[in-house]
């Protein structure tokens, strides 16, 4: 009786056992679909959100300052319209192997460490309801040619570049209706130059032929650089010259002497 009960009192006891074992397995596997549904899936590519965001900053917008005109948010290359957008900007570069983060502080050695910790960290901090991705604009905007300029030279899709012209010429509507005045317009006219023109088989439009930032700050690097090389050889010509008119001078008052001596006699 005694070992009757002793195994009955196990079986208890295994029960017991197994059902808090799946009561853990229900509960952690509810636990980590929980955390699956609260994690913000982003299906945009931050390195090419990050290169069409760096060609609007070097090749439209120094001319859109020019003109002091205001981008509505309702244009898709509005800064709010990017969803890295603020992410971007709490990018600390301190040296070339070292990074910090805006929001915490925390330093890396690159920047494709930093944007992993954005994404792990400060995910929480992505405007997904409201912000577009700025990557679907690439086709429009050459990301691939500022990304692989050898892309250049590879075989055209003729679809492709219609497609892309389009979206282009939809960006330039939508972004400066030449309906809102004489610096809409003439931006207008810029942006169909600088970006949709090249969208083409024929290979003889280049994109953004126009300039913009990078080229203005090579120009002017290029031609200091020349006239720091320059000046001292000025200088030392300038030099030269006044120290062979003084010694020639020198010379000319000694004729004169000996001939103002040789006259009496």
């Amino acid at each position: 009786k005694a070992s009757k009960n002793f195994r009955l009192r196990g079986n208890a006891v295994l029960n017991l056992f197994q059902l808090g074992r799946w009561e853990f397995v229900l509960t952690r596997t509810w636990t980590l679909k929980q955390e699956s549904h609260d994690t913000h899936e982003v299906h945009c590519s931050r390195e090419r959100s990050r290169a069409a965001w760096q060609i609007i900053d070097d090749y439209l917008m120094p001319f859109v300052e020019e003109e002091g005109y205001q981008i509505s948010t309702d244009c898709r290359l509005h800064p709010e319209n990017d969803l890295f957008r603020d992410q971007e900007r709490h990018k600390i570069h301190l040296d070339v192997n070292e990074w910090r983060c805006g929001y915490c502080k925390k330093s890396f050695r690159a920047e494709r460490f930093l944007d992993q910790h954005f994404d792990n960290r400060h995910y929480n901090l992505l405007n997904v309801n409201q912000s577009k991705c700025l990557a679907d604009l690439c086709g429009a905007l050459h990301c691939d040619f500022v990304i692989n300029s050898n892309l250049l030279k590879a075989k055209c899709n003729p679809a492709a570049a219609v497609r892309n012209r389009h979206l282009c010429e939809s960006l330039a509507n939508s972004c400066f209706p030449i309906s809102q005045g004489p610096s809409a317009r003439r931006l207008h006219e810029l942006f169909l130059r600088q970006f949709c023109d090249a969208h083409t088989c024929s290979g003889k439009a280049k994109p953004f032929p126009r300039g913009g930032k990078k080229q203005t700050n090579l120009l002017y690097m290029a031609t200091s650089i020349l006239l720091m090389m320059l000046l001292p050889l000025f200088y030392l010509l300038y030099y030269l010259y006044q120290r062979d008119m003084k010694q020639e001078t020198q010379v000319l008052r000694r004729v004169s002497q000996v001939g103002r001596k040789a006259k009496p006699s």
